[in-house]
Formats: structure tokens, sequence, C-alpha cells
């Protein structure tokens, strides 16, 4: 089979204003913003721009529309080398619009957002091909119709899913999420989705005989995973690092996994991959802005070994 891309990406996309400010206020409260930026974002643009500058071959194929929101977008994907000859466009499609308020004396962030335009994938495209031409299919909540196709399409070529979920309150969720062979999901998604009580044994629950790896985030703590039937998670640490800005890790995590995964490397590499892009990317500020390219990702990686909770 020719693979013309490593990730093909359907899903969420995102125009974020981020207003930087010394604390997050309480009600009724007037702060001043020390900076204001203005970044494509979103769960599957962000994957993106993280594989392509991992040295991925990236393409994007949902829908967007003619305004200036998905101009934009589509702009930030020219530059980053994404594929952009399949996007669907819409007349009544764009991307999210969020304003995002990051704490930076807490290190944290809020996110508002308006999600009214995002269609995400489309139910009949992009054709079967431009499918099989992935080596690793990337979905998420946005186009759940659209998504349940293409994932079907590429399990039943023996293609590999990343799933990026934050959110069970679709239609046929399950029915997508089943269809995942490499789930990746954040620590309080998968306790809401399971009732368990620690991200260790969501990711027991969340285990099924047809997926290949369960994945299950924690930031600072880094993540726990299931690799095959009848085995105990186990748990792979974090990198050290000090951070500024979280916005965007878990969607760097994604694609920097699915970078991996298109190139080959073993699990515990992925996992190295994946968390050492994120670390890097916590240390910068912005979502994709703060990104790192394969040869920063690598020198982290020299200088820096994962640290061992206790």
């Amino acid at each position: 089979m020719r693979f013309h891309f490593d990730i093909l990406g359907l899903g969420c996309t995102a125009v974020d204003d981020i207003l930087y400010v010394a604390a997050y206020p309480p009600a009724d409260a007037k702060v001043e913003v020390q900076a204001r930026e203005v970044h494509c974002g979103g769960l599957c643009a962000t994957a993106l721009v993280a594989g392509a500058r991992l040295g991925a071959r990236c393409a994007y194929a949902g829908a967007l529309g003619r305004d200036d929101s998905s101009r934009f977008v589509l702009e930030t994907f020219q530059r980053e080398a994404i594929n952009v000859r399949h996007v669907v466009r819409r007349q009544k499609a764009g991307p999210v619009r969020s304003i995002i308020v990051v704490d930076q004396s807490r290190r944290t962030r809020n996110i508002f957002y308006d999600g009214q335009r995002a269609q995400g994938a489309d139910p009949q495209l992009p054709e079967k091909k431009v499918i099989l031409a992935a080596r690793v299919l990337l979905v998420d909540r946005f186009g759940v119709p659209g998504m349940i196709r293409a994932a079907r399409i590429a399990r039943r070529a023996g293609l590999p899913v990343v799933g990026d979920f934050e959110s069970r309150h679709q239609p046929r969720f399950h029915e997508l999420s089943a269809l995942v062979d490499h789930l990746i999901v954040s620590g309080d998604f998968a306790c809401e989705l399971t009732g368990a009580r620690s991200a260790a044994t969501a990711a027991r629950a969340l285990w099924r005989s047809d997926r290949r790896v369960v994945v299950v985030t924690a930031g600072s703590k880094g993540c726990w995973f299931i690799d095959g039937p009848g085995r105990q998670p186990q748990h792979f640490p974090a990198f050290r690092v000090k951070a500024g800005d979280t916005t965007g890790c878990g969607d760097v995590f994604h694609g920097a996994y699915a970078a991996a995964l298109a190139r080959g490397l073993g699990l515990g590499e992925r996992l190295s991959f994946a968390s050492a892009a994120a670390a890097l990317k916590a240390t910068r500020r912005g979502g994709q802005a703060g990104i790192p390219d394969l040869p920063a990702l690598n020198e982290f990686v020299a200088q820096r070994r994962p640290r061992r909770n206790a």
C-alpha cells in the first residue's frame, strides 16, 4: 500500500484568543490583560501541527467554511506544510472560536468556546482512497457520523485509529469510541467516562480486546497505559519541567504519539516521544506557538530523563 500521509485528521479546528492575566479573577472583578495573542487551535489542528513539526506528513480533510476564521486556519496549516487539498468547504462550517484566559501565577488556564459552526468530519468525505492513503487516522468528537465512517474504513484496512476525546455527550459517541484502537484520554475524562477513581483503574476499565493500547494522561504525574489483555496498568513518568502555559499539551501529546506511531516506533518510544513533546510545549507560551520541532525535541530528550513518582 502506498501512503501519501503519515497522519490524516478530520476533526476540531479553532481560532483562539489567548489572554494572559496575573491571576484568574473572582466574579465581578476587573483585571488587566498583560498580553493578548491570536492562534490557531483545536484538538485536531494542534495535533496535526505537532505531528508536522516533528517530521510527519500531515493532512486535514475536515469541513471548513469561507469566512475569515476558516481562512486563518487554512493559512496556518499551509505554513506548517499540512496538506489541505481534501478540505471539505461548507457554507455554514467554521472553526471553534475560543477565549483562553491563562493564569500566570497558578500556571492554569480557563477556556470559553463557541462551537456552533464546527462540523469536523463530513458524513461522506473525504473519499475512501484518501483515508487509505494515511498511515494513521486521528479522530475526535466533532462530526461523529463522519468519524465513524472514516474509522470503519481505516480499521477494515488495518490502519491504526488514534482517538482524542474530552466529551461523551454526542449521539453515537460509544460507537465511535469502540472503533478506536489507540485510545488516549485525560485522567479527568477517563474517570468521568468509567466512574473510576484513578487514572490507573480508568485505563483498566477502558481496555477492550480489539484495542492496541489505552493511555490515560495525568499531566505532571505522567500517564498510565495498558497494551494487552490480562495486563495491569503501567505507569510512564512525566518529564520534569517548569510549566508556563499548558494550553494544547494534551493535543500535542496526541499528535506526537501519532507521528511516532506512523514511524513504526514501539509503545515505550511512542510514550516517551509524546510525553517529551507535551512537556516541552508546557514550557512555552501559546498553544501551537509553543510546539517544538524535531531537533528541539531530540535535544530536550537527550538532556533530561523522565522523573519517577513515588
